[in-house]
């Protein structure tokens, strides 16, 4: 009873799409790690009602003015992270439901806490979700019978419920920890469900940074036109995304042998396909400046997500990075070098991977 009566936490992190995103949303193949820079926090605490509590910054609701309340929406958007919390309790316990998975009665409290910046493209509201996914798991003690390679559909799956637009990777990222190379073929994620996902060693990465604004576009609207050209079998924009799954396939070997300056061509190409499939328009100004100044000091860079920020590496070293730093504050953008987090998984993880 006592062990009952104890708070859970987990922290789920940023994350970086390093190479081959968007392709997995179309079958494709991606390299990504979990950003230690930024992460969300979720703590349930056993209570004797089930409790959802609001954030006092991002899921205010009490203002100080007509003007507060516009100008908070206009900075922070409609929605905090009590839909988030709602929604992968509700998947959660759809999945334990449709597969004879028993719960205990008990109830909870959950809270949330995160710094990840707002409309980055760094995963801010999958963090929540997955960090949220991992109390609960841990609270009805069911880690063990739900695979490690299913939970970031589970992640996906509320997100989805309230119409964020996304795809694997980032969840892959953030439930396993760590580097992942992910692979979405059409034949794994029919015959599977999900793709498969191999960890690789953090150490093989060389430096990276990361820049982003402080007041970036919506992330959410990047993949609009383009999946439904996809769709409808628009030959261009399915072989281009066809070379970008192929990135992360060559990037995968240059990780492993350290080829670094083969990974910074690898990122800008990425880039510049995304760039040609998805228009100036779609991307944005502010998003194709952030990777334009890494590149004017003769860096590589690309979109850690759909826009908002970026990762770059910097193949001659201090005096280049140092150039970048230099750009950065003349442009007005946010620069700080790239925290890799280890594998996060855990014993009882490590068990249920296939």
């Amino acid at each position: 009873m006592a062990e009952q009566s104890k708070t859970i936490e987990h922290k789920a992190f940023a994350r970086v799409g390093l190479l081959g995103n968007p392709s997995d949303v179309y079958y494709g193949r991606t390299i990504s790690f979990s950003l230690g820079n930024f992460w969300a926090t979720v703590q349930l605490q056993p209570s004797d009602d089930l409790v959802i509590n609001p954030h006092p910054k991002h899921d205010l609701v009490q203002f100080s003015s007509l003007d507060h309340l516009v100008n908070r929406l206009q900075s922070e958007g409609y929605y905090g992270g009590v839909r988030l919390l709602m929604a992968i309790c509700r998947v959660f316990h759809k999945h334990c439901k449709e597969n004879q998975i028993n719960l205990h009665s008990g109830n909870f409290t959950l809270s949330y806490d995160t710094n990840i910046p707002r409309q980055t493209g760094l995963s801010g509201s999958s963090a929540i979700v997955t960090a949220a996914l991992n109390c609960l798991l841990d609270f009805y003690k069911v880690r063990h019978l739900i695979k490690v390679e299913i939970r970031p559909k589970l992640v996906l799956s509320a997100e989805q419920e309230l119409g964020i637009v996304a795809g694997l990777q980032d969840r892959v990222a953030q439930v396993y920890g760590g580097l992942v190379n992910m692979d979405f073929s059409k034949e794994n994620m029919d015959k599977l469900g999900h793709g498969i996902y191999t960890p690789m060693d953090i150490c093989l990465l060389p430096p990276l940074h990361l820049i982003y604004a402080e007041n970036p576009s919506d992330s959410g609207k990047v993949h609009s036109t383009v999946r439904q050209r996809w769709l409808s079998g628009d030959k261009f924009i399915i072989s281009s995304m066809e070379k970008v799954a192929e990135i992360a396939l060559e990037g995968r070997t240059a990780i492993l042998n350290k080829d670094y300056a083969k990974l910074a061509d690898l990122m800008n190409r990425n880039f510049d396909l995304r760039r040609s499939m998805f228009g100036d328009d779609v991307l944005g100004a502010l998003n194709i400046e952030m990777v334009e100044v890494a590149r004017r000091v003769g860096a590589a860079s690309k979109f850690t997500g759909s826009g908002g920020a970026v990762v770059v590496y910097c193949p001659e070293g201090p005096s280049q990075v140092k150039l970048l730093e230099d750009a950065c504050q003349k442009a007005g953008f946010v620069i700080q070098p790239v925290q890799v987090v280890p594998s996060l998984l855990n014993e009882v993880d490590l068990k249920t991977l296939s």
